[in-house]
């Protein structure tokens, strides 16, 4: 069987940088484990699957070891793809395990409509404060720990300990300070899915916004992670979804063969 393939840079400024997605279209779904296979195989932090329904489509998201339920960089990929192979459209909808999602497209920026994810303050853990290395001024839990700290400095001298965060309960961990050129910085671990460090994550946003933007009491938001690749988004509080805007980038169009 041939599939075709893309991989895609999202949230990327220039090539070689945001988040690099595998997008694979298909007519109708192969079995989890060739999917799980694939994903494993493309070694990349998601691979995204979709295949058409009605008007329109069914979205899936596989990390190296696991299926996810909300993946937001895969997701501005896949449109990316989408709108590239129908230049007539500007606006996309899926169905996904985290609900409906939609993306619309202005020029050459992508903007996903995703439910937002607000954390509920906790105390941190211990074995988190010993994973990153230093304690956090806050600590908050949706589906990955929230650990704020005072400054950018702060999160670029994170050296996690990613054996001990695989020991946590919740998904992974999204740290978080003001920005100095931006309102706020993050970087996100993950290694029980597969993944140490994320390049970009998207669906951290959906728990970062609420956060930043009562805490600097703006609707708008530019936000950087810090990641090696660096990745730029722009977020928006919108009711209770969150609009996350970047610009995504083709590398890679191909096929595969299983």
């Amino acid at each position: 069987m041939k599939l075709p393939i893309y991989q895609v840079d999202a949230f990327a400024e220039k090539p070689f940088s945001g988040n690099p997605a595998a997008v694979c279209p298909l007519e109708e779904w192969l079995p989890d484990h060739t999917l799980q296979a694939i994903a494993e195989e493309n070694n990349l932090s998601e691979t995204a699957y979709y295949v058409k329904e009605g008007d329109s489509y069914r979205i899936r998201w596989f990390t190296p070891n696991k299926e996810v339920d909300l993946c937001g960089h895969a997701t501005l990929a896949a449109a990316y793809v989408l709108f590239m192979l129908s230049n007539d459209q500007n606006d996309l909808s899926f169905k996904s395990r985290s609900g409906p999602l939609s993306v619309s497209k202005f020029e050459d920026t992508l903007t996903l409509n995703f439910p937002q994810q607000p954390g509920t303050l906790c105390d941190a853990p211990q074995n988190l404060s010993e994973a990153l290395g230093k304690a956090p001024s806050e600590c908050y839990a949706a589906d990955d720990y929230m650990a704020v700290f005072e400054s950018e400095a702060d999160i670029l001298s994170l050296e996690p300990d990613f054996s001990l965060l695989q020991s946590l309960q919740l998904r992974g961990v999204i740290a978080t300070a003001p920005g100095e050129s931006c309102d706020f910085v993050s970087r996100f671990f993950a290694p029980k899915y597969g993944i140490d460090e994320d390049p970009v994550t998207g669906s951290a946003h959906c728990t970062l916004t609420p956060y930043w933007s009562a805490r600097l009491r703006k609707e708008k938001l530019n936000a950087q992670q810090l990641s090696k690749r660096r990745g730029h988004l722009t977020c928006e509080q919108h009711d209770d979804r969150i609009l996350i805007s970047g610009k995504a980038i083709l590398y890679l169009e191909g096929s595969i063969f299983i």
